[in-house]
């Protein structure tokens, strides 16, 4: 599929019809046309005035874009480009954004990463971390439409509606690169996760904060990551046995904020163990944080080329959304 560039709920709300193989439909965006081939047809996101003004719809608009770029792990030029389109949205939106480069040294040598936050300033001095991975596994034909894509289009349409509002709290929007274990792998059943070979730029984050004295501020780390799934169910990571187990208050927050909300039904009562994720990364120095995941697709797509863009539902990014907007006044309610 040709390169697609869309920023507009219109073209992403799915009024698409694919047939005979040819493109589904040409849609203007601006004095932009947009061809689609063989489009996936999905029910649109519910509307943003139901949701926050949260639009699902422009979210999954980020994915596709994010997807018809293909493969793009560390140092590729598909995540050069991934970095300039996600660089170039924060700004149209009037975000202030940083761009953290690093290099991380892996089994397959010293990589370039980039770490992308947009900072919207509070009137006090406490943060909050919202945050997502942008880069794919190193493995043929895997475009990460959900594990990789779902989190950052969720995150990018999360800092539209954030970056014009002022609060107590000061919010970043974050965007890590290098979350996947580094290597040349076959398969997913190749891939050797190490303390040193996954989450780079978590891990680069985390030491950064707490070496400028930044960290003691960050009130609580919120990490999405496959969020996809059309039956989207998010589990509670809540094994406070384990040293790395998302935080149980922070958990009741967010579970309690979608309940709330009539979606008692996504973010579900029950246990699961989360095997590795950026969250580790902050948990491990003492910040609360919760990892929103469906991992249940791990029996499924995860970490295969079956990982395309027919696995992303716009109603379940609009959710997920929802559910981080009205999480940030609860968390307001509990800083000083």
């Amino acid at each position: 599929m040709g390169r697609v560039t869309v920023v507009s709920a219109t073209v992403a709300a799915l009024s698409f019809v694919a047939c005979g193989g040819q493109p589904a439909v040409v849609s203007h965006v601006g004095s932009q046309q947009v061809s689609i081939q063989n489009a996936t047809v999905l029910p649109p996101a519910p509307p943003p005035s139901t949701t926050g003004g949260f639009d699902g719809s422009r979210a999954y608009a980020h994915v596709r874009h994010l997807v018809d770029l293909g493969p793009r792990p560390p140092g590729s030029d598909a995540i050069r480009q991934a970095q300039s389109y996600i660089i170039e949205q924060l700004k149209s939106y009037g975000c202030h954004v940083e761009e953290h480069d690093f290099h991380a040294s892996t089994p397959i040598g010293d990589l370039p990463m980039k770490n992308i936050i947009a900072k919207i300033p509070g009137t006090g001095p406490g943060i909050v971390l919202f945050a997502t991975h942008y880069d794919t596994v190193r493995l043929p034909n895997f475009v990460g439409a959900d594990d990789g894509g779902s989190g950052t289009g969720t995150m990018m349409e999360l800092a539209r509606v954030l970056c014009s509002r002022k609060g107590k709290l000061n919010i970043w929007i974050v965007f890590f690169d290098g979350e996947e274990a580094q290597g040349q792998w076959a398969d997913k059943n190749s891939i050797q996760w190490t303390a040193t070979n996954n989450t780079f730029g978590s891990r680069e984050m985390a030491a950064g904060m707490a070496l400028s004295g930044g960290l003691k501020h960050v009130k609580a780390m919120v990490l999405a990551d496959m969020i996809g799934p059309s039956n989207l169910r998010i589990k509670r990571d809540t094994d406070i046995k384990r040293e790395t187990g998302s935080t149980p208050w922070l958990v009741d927050l967010i579970w309690a904020t979608a309940a709330r909300l009539g979606y008692d039904n996504v973010f579900i009562n029950e246990n699961y163990l989360v095997g590795g994720d950026d969250h580790f990364s902050f948990i491990r120095r003492g910040i609360a944080a919760c990892d929103i995941i469906d991992f249940d697709v791990q029996t499924t797509y995860w970490h295969t080329p079956q990982d395309t863009l027919d696995k992303v539902d716009p109603r379940s990014l609009a959710v997920v959304g929802h559910v981080f907007l009205e999480t940030v006044p609860e968390l307001e309610k509990k800083s000083p």
